[in-house]
């Protein structure tokens, strides 16, 4: 059984396709240039050679801030290009997992966002991932949806990789400590994709919204300063302190949720998943990032 991974060039893609790899499962990688999946007639034409089973969509317009001025980009590659996913699997008759985000809600709670919570999303970006959803379920019923946070992999741009950039030339960071979410680590995420492919393929049956996120939960003041002292001992960093500072001191174009903490109760019950600490899983990503820069 044949699975497509879509945007497989970006840092979810990437570490998605190395585990389909190794956990044997046959996979058809296409990055941005393979297939544009706002391309109706490229995805048909995909979709009649491949064959697939499964397709897992990890292509996604994620500038968040640029997205306020680029609206209409930002809803054709996460609302139009899922929606001819879904209708193109539905079409072949294969399932579709699909990658949203924890930007969907408002951040007015004060507890964990689970999947039966309201909708309500801030900005443009979180406007049109949502609506991405709402076409994917649409157009094919047969679709599992993972909300995920604050992402970060050894591949492509992310928070991360840019405190660890700032942190080389700089010996302060000011980092906003009034936003709390929970960061994921991409290769956790990817495994759990490939947990949820082995039981479509199995011949089971759990479709539906899941959300996924590292355990634990942090404002990104926390999450740089982690940054910064787990990634001293591989790399010569100039930073010597982080500073917190409020929302209200580093404005941005987009609006974020103050309070995007996901709970993973449902997807850990469905799929048996052991989900690590964002810290543990840090430092497992920049093993993995040193290892590749010195390699």
């Amino acid at each position: 059984m044949k699975i497509i991974v879509t945007g497989a060039g970006g840092q979810l893609g990437s570490d998605l396709a190395k585990r389909l790899s190794a956990a044997g499962l046959e996979s058809v990688n296409l990055d941005s240039s393979a297939l544009d999946i706002t391309d109706r007639e490229a995805a048909r034409r995909v979709f009649r050679r491949e064959k697939p089973a499964i397709v897992i969509n990890c292509a996604a317009y994620v500038k968040v801030d640029q997205a306020e001025s680029e609206a209409e980009a930002a809803f054709k590659i996460n609302a139009e290009g899922p929606a001819i996913l879904a209708e193109e699997a539905s079409r072949a008759g294969a399932a579709l997992a699909h990658v949203s985000t924890d930007f969907v809600f408002d951040g007015a709670k004060s507890s964990p966002y689970t999947e039966e919570d309201e909708t309500n999303p801030l900005n443009v970006y979180g406007r049109s991932k949502l609506e991405g959803e709402r076409r994917v379920m649409e157009k094919q019923p047969r679709s599992v949806i993972v909300r995920t946070s604050w992402l970060y992999g050894s591949r492509g741009s992310n928070f991360v990789k840019t405190m660890i950039r700032l942190a080389e030339d700089r010996e302060t960071l000011r980092v906003v400590c009034d936003q709390v979410g929970r960061p994921t680590w991409t290769g956790d995420l990817a495994d759990a994709l490939v947990s949820i492919a082995k039981r479509i393929q199995g011949g089971d049956s759990p479709y539906g919204i899941y959300h996924y996120s590292n355990e634990g939960f942090a404002s990104w003041f926390d999450f740089a300063k982690a940054i910064v002292d787990e990634a001293g001992s591989g790399a010569c960093l100039k930073c010597k302190e982080v500073i917190p500072v409020s929302t209200a001191e580093y404005p941005t174009p987009a609006t974020r949720p103050r309070y995007s903490v996901l709970d993973s109760a449902k997807i850990k019950a469905t799929f048996g998943l052991d989900i690590p600490h964002w810290r543990d899983s840090l430092r497992a990503m920049l093993k993995e990032l040193y290892r590749e820069e010195y390699a």
